[in-house]
């Protein structure tokens, strides 16, 4: 059978729901039985066996136009295109067998002069209630044109069907599940799994590679800015559950975005129209904006409720540690719509640090900037992805490398570019472990961070005199307001001084083994860790 092309999908009226509003897909998803209503309105769901993402089940169409600006690999995961159309023909054909669909159509990226239209179809309303929610609906809150939409991408989602062994051996693939993205025909093919945070991040990546080219800087960060000074905006970068969402969610500042932006000539701006914030251990108390934006028209990932009352179990990880709720950005009293701001003053680099030798808060040089960016290196934190039960430490280039279709020197010379035209201050907070290794330590106090971030964005810290980390050369301020001094240098917190030495020697030969990979300037190359 010959290459299926996305016209092929029946999208006629009397079958596809197209942008339904929240209250019909809400009742669409409890009439079809997807999902159960909370006690606080949300809709709560299950993504079956897959509740993260499936980075080994992903791949990219490889084609003499894009195959030169693609760092090929682990990640960027090349088929041909047959291979992709096969997968495409799977979908359309299993799409096409279903008495209705869901369609979204919507934007990805704030910015007028930067975004993409987006088109989601998909068997799951509440797949479509998720899309409806995280990218920017036309005539919504978010949106800053006329309601008009272009058509840039689409998504054909049929997650519910797994591949048969038949198929597999079709697509010379091993597993039921197979996510396919082709950066020429702007489509994605999702099979084999109901995570709907393979649509998300699809267009992340379409955006990561589409952006460059309109000389935007893409990111995997967090963004807001102080309400009384538009000027005082700040990036936060990192992995998933390091802490994006939860401190840029600062009653004190206007949220832009938890999750993607863009840094292009006029600022930064949200590729998406929501947020995507873990909920595991959840309280009132310790994020009670997220808290209070659970509500009718967010959705609940993979978090049982109370049979009787309905409440929501926010310790219960029953099915997974990487429980999630979606919800739109405007759900956050005071956040900044459109999402759109200035010039960063302040850059963040999130690691959760499993080995618990990084030090809470450091100041970073332009060179060290470059090095840390490239680098990336965090903790792969237990759900995020699939087969991921306790932290990993993992060097992911850029802070983002699953999303990141080309090379990382790319991208950090973008962001080199910006730190230096616009001045903006680059710090490292180290959001993981104190006081030992993962087992041993705890997670670092999150009042202490947000404590830190806080005297850091105020301009608290600019003159704070710092002392240099031995091993990893960082500048670690020697006081921060409401932190206890004791805490500033990692090393301190460990009762076992020569069990801290050895780890922070383990962790500077890994770097220094990771970044042999990547072309660097002698000057960035220096800044990483001595040794």
């Amino acid at each position: 059978m010959g290459a299926v092309s996305v016209e092929r999908l029946d999208l006629s009226a009397d079958r596809a729901h197209l942008n339904l509003s929240t209250a019909d897909l809400v009742e669409r998803v409890l009439a079809r039985g997807e999902g159960k209503l909370a006690s606080n309105g949300a809709v709560t769901v299950f993504t079956g066996d897959r509740t993260g993402r499936s980075p080994k089940d992903k791949f990219l169409e490889d084609t003499p136009a894009i195959h030169a600006k693609i760092d090929w690999g682990k990640v960027n995961q090349p088929i041909t295109p047959e291979q992709f159309d096969i997968a495409l023909r799977i979908a359309t054909e299993h799409l096409n067998k279903q008495d209705e669909v869901f369609v979204f159509q919507g934007f990805a990226g704030a910015d007028l002069e930067h975004r993409l239209g987006v088109r989601v179809v998909t068997q799951l309303a509440w797949h479509a209630l998720f899309a409806e929610t995280l990218f920017i609906k036309p005539g919504s809150a978010s949106d800053a044109g006329d309601g008009s939409w272009n058509h840039d991408w689409t998504v054909i989602n049929a997650g519910c069907h797994k591949l048969t062994k038949e198929e597999q051996a079709e697509l010379g693939h091993n597993t039921p599940t197979y996510i396919a993205q082709s950066l020429e025909k702007k489509t994605v093919v999702i099979l084999g799994t109901e995570y709907a945070g393979e649509m998300k991040k699809s267009i992340f990546y379409a955006m990561n590679f589409d952006m460059p080219e309109q000389g935007v800087f893409p990111m995997h960060c967090s963004c807001n800015v102080a309400k009384n000074d538009e000027t005082s905006v700040a990036l936060f970068f990192g992995l998933s559950g390091t802490g994006k969402t939860t401190l840029s969610a600062d009653p004190d500042r206007a949220l832009v975005g938890d999750d993607e932006h863009g840094w292009g000539p006029k600022g930064v701006f949200n590729f998406e129209g929501g947020c995507y914030a873990k909920v595991v251990g959840l309280t009132r108390e310790k994020e009670p904006q997220i808290w209070d934006a659970i509500r009718f028209g967010s959705v609940l990932e993979n978090t049982k409720i109370d049979p009787i009352t309905r409440v929501p179990d926010y310790e219960d990880i029953s099915v997974t540690e990487n429980t999630r709720v979606t919800y739109p950005v405007d759900f956050i009293p005071g956040a900044k719509i459109p999402s759109v701001a200035g010039h960063p003053k302040h850059v963040v680099f999130l690691t959760a640090d499993a080995f618990g030798v990084m030090p809470p808060i450091s100041k970073l040089t332009p060179e060290q900037a470059m090095y840390y960016f490239i680098n990336g290196y965090t903790s792969k934190l237990a759900g995020t992805e699939e087969g991921v039960k306790e932290p990993q430490p993992n060097f992911s280039q850029c802070f983002g490398s699953p999303f990141m279709p080309r090379r990382a020197s790319e991208y950090a010379q973008m962001l080199a570019e910006r730190i230096k035209q616009y001045g903006a201050q680059v710090w490292l907070l180290n959001t993981g472990w104190s006081g030992g290794p993962y087992g041993v330590g705890k997670r670092f106090s999150l009042p202490y961070t947000r404590a830190m971030v806080a005297a850091m964005l105020s301009g608290k810290l600019d003159k704070v005199p710092t002392r240099e980390h031995p091993v990893f050369g960082l500048h670690m301020p020697t006081a921060v307001p409401e932190v206890p001094d004791s805490v500033l240098d990692p090393r301190n917190t460990w009762a076992d001084k020569a069990a801290y030495d050895q780890q922070a020697a383990k962790l500077a030969k890994l770097f220094r083994e990771n970044d042999a990979k990547f072309e660097m300037p002698d000057a960035v190359r220096q800044a990483g860790p001595k040794g």
